[in-house]
């Protein structure tokens, strides 16, 4: 299996709605957010993992597939691919090949992972452009905004529970980066395009069904090459 080119996406990833990617943090502080987000160490900026994109767009290439139930709602491992009907098995495959799949013990089928060989796409941290980090900065705006929920109760009509939530607010743009390893025979470049297509229908981060995480592309390209129009024509449903 020969490494032949390696092929380079890049691009600006745009909040259409508010972003929460929590940040772990469970301290209650005075004044603070029940609920901060992410943020660089050093620059206290916020930023998107690789891994959070990663595994939203795995997670959706598996439903779309239809392999989630299959895998008792873990990711796809090397495993189930003998489990799967043959003729989305193909499919599984290159799933595999793009994300890679965990090691498995003594049981491992080490013909198939050679067969599939080494984990394709990387996947890099998205920081916020400088861009609009500046254009904040001129307009003397934070980098990210406080949002307040509460549950209604229904019979009373009254508001309980408030709690906050930290977001980085609509409008702001992460620069994006992505990687594919390109071997002999390989055909995967249909797969990545759906993937970021299904990113686009359903966003990133948490609380996705109170309209947080809505993010669209607003420059995509691939070595230099504009590649936002061939993205806005995928049509998930002839895909399938």
């Amino acid at each position: 299996m020969k490494l032949t080119t390696i092929r380079k996406f890049t691009g600006r990833l745009e909040l259409v709605t508010g972003l929460h990617i929590g940040s772990g943090n469970n301290e209650m502080h005075i004044g603070g957010t029940d609920n901060p987000v992410l943020k660089n160490p050093v620059t206290q900026e916020p930023y998107i993992p690789g891994s959070s994109i990663k595994g939203k767009i795995r997670s959706l290439l598996e439903w779309k597939l239809g392999v989630v139930g299959k895998t008792a709602g873990k990711p796809l491992g090397f495993r189930d691919i003998k489990d799967l009907p043959e003729t989305g098995r193909e499919q599984a495959k290159n799933l595999l090949r793009l994300f890679g799949g965990a090691p498995e013990g003594a049981n491992q089928d080490m013909k198939l992972v050679e067969e599939i060989g080494p984990t394709r796409l990387a996947f890099w941290d998205c920081a916020l452009s400088r861009s609009w980090v500046e254009e904040m900065g001129r307009r003397n705006l934070l980098l990210t905004e406080t949002k307040m929920e509460n549950m209604i109760d229904r019979i009373r009509g009254v508001a309980e529970h408030p709690r906050n939530t930290e977001r980085v607010p609509a409008g702001a743009s992460f620069d994006f980066a992505l990687t594919l390893r390109v071997h002999e025979g390989d055909d995967l470049l249909a797969m990545v395009y759906e993937g970021l297509k299904l990113l686009e229908l359903t966003g990133l981060g948490g609380s996705g069904s109170r309209g947080y995480g809505k993010v669209r592309f607003a420059e995509l390209k691939l070595d230099g090459e504009d590649v936002l129009p061939k993205l806005a024509e995928i049509n998930l449903a002839q895909a399938a």
